[in-house]
């Protein structure tokens, strides 16, 4: 885990020292197909009821709401599929989701209206009040930005829905783990396995059981409670189980020292000239989105790799693309000011020996650019 010095957390989150090893060798042992007719498999099952049993004790949600599917992107997926249960005329969304939230509700044929913001990267609240008074429908807001890392005021969206008897929904991959949420908000929110140390191949939808209707996008068995179809993985099942559990004990410990990096960070990349995107905005103390004064971003990144640094330029969704980023567009910011963003991102492995040695990178390539 140690071969590089990792500031990439909101792209993937290094597997927890020894989970996913422990785990794959209990799945050798005990690898029977949760969805057969032996004790045995009733076991499995078991251990899978167990997991969720284990997020609705974290999250004070009922366990029947949560589904077990493959990927954050299939878990919006399943989102948009059982809000269109709700027959909505209109959805409202934020300019700061994640690609998929888009696409999935463009595949479920629902039509969104996306909300304002501006260099806060905050959402209209006023105008999404104008928008409910209007035509009521769901509302569906990222809690925090992938790139920005500005958290969302979910309190006030909440209470607005509650005007409007409309429900509310969020993709919370970005936030679950690494600060409080108010679960009890929300109607429905997705979360993944990957973001918290769990490895691969397996994520969250939690819908609010009395809107969850039996079938989903994937049909043909009657796995997770007639919801998703598919023989379950259950190794990957109960390590995002696992990890959950961790990253909760370690959450506000975690919180106040990766906000002293974040402060150190911060303050050596504007002494360089750098412009902190959405700086004076609630965010989360692990992310830090920037604008470096140079648009040469492909010798910055080559100049920190060859640092053994690994950081990135944005969402990993489109960082190869080397586009603009859409959420920095939507707040105003030109193309070219969009294309010179790079995102710092920590975690809970990350030290201050390595903070300090990427100021001194940070300090070294950029001033070599300039």
């Amino acid at each position: 885990m140690k071969r590089i010095k990792y500031f990439d957390y909101n792209a993937t989150h290094p597997p927890l020292p020894g989970l996913l090893s422990k785990i794959f060798a209990d799945y050798e042992e005990d690898f029977f197909n949760p969805s057969g007719p032996t004790r045995f498999s009733l076991a499995r099952q078991g251990r899978i009821e167990e997991a969720r049993k284990t997020l609705s004790s974290l999250t004070g949600c009922d366990p029947k709401g949560f589904v077990f599917v493959s990927s954050g992107t299939e878990a919006n997926y399943s989102l948009a599929y059982f809000i269109r249960s709700l027959a909505p005329k209109i959805v409202y969304l934020s300019p700061f989701e994640h690609s998929s939230m888009y696409s999935a509700f463009e595949s479920a044929k629902i039509p969104v209206q996306i909300l304002q913001t501006d260099k806060s990267g905050l959402i209209s609240i006023t105008q999404l009040d104008s928008f409910l008074k209007e035509d009521p429908g769901p509302v569906c807001i990222i809690h925090a930005g992938n790139e920005t890392g500005v958290i969302q005021p979910l309190e006030k969206i909440s209470e607005l829905c509650s005007t409007y008897k409309v429900p509310f929904f969020s993709d919370i991959i970005q936030s679950f783990g690494k600060i409080s949420i108010p679960f009890s908000l929300l109607d429905g929110f997705t979360f993944s396995g990957h973001k918290i140390g769990g490895g691969l191949g397996s994520s969250v939808l939690w819908f609010q059981p009395k809107y969850l209707k039996e079938g989903g996008i994937f049909q043909g068995g009657n796995q997770e409670n007639g919801h998703r179809a598919g023989t379950e993985n259950s190794p990957a099942i109960l390590a995002l189980s696992e990890a959950a559990l961790i990253q909760f004990q370690e959450m506000e410990k975690k919180d106040l020292r990766l906000k002293e990096f974040r402060v150190k960070i911060e303050a050596c990349l504007k002494e360089l000239g750098a412009e902190i995107v959405s700086e004076a905005s609630p965010r989360l103390h692990s992310t830090t989105f920037t604008l470096l004064p140079f648009d040469d971003l492909d010798f910055f990144m080559m100049g920190m790799e060859e640092r053994g640094f690994a950081l990135s330029t944005g969402s990993s969704c489109k960082s190869r693309s080397r586009e603009a980023a859409p959420s920095l567009l939507a707040m105003g910011y030109s193309q070219e000011e969009a294309l010179r963003a790079i995102r710092i991102s920590t975690g809970l492995f990350t030290t201050t020996e390595e903070v300090d040695s990427l100021i001194s990178a940070l300090t070294e390539v950029i001033r070599s650019i300039g």
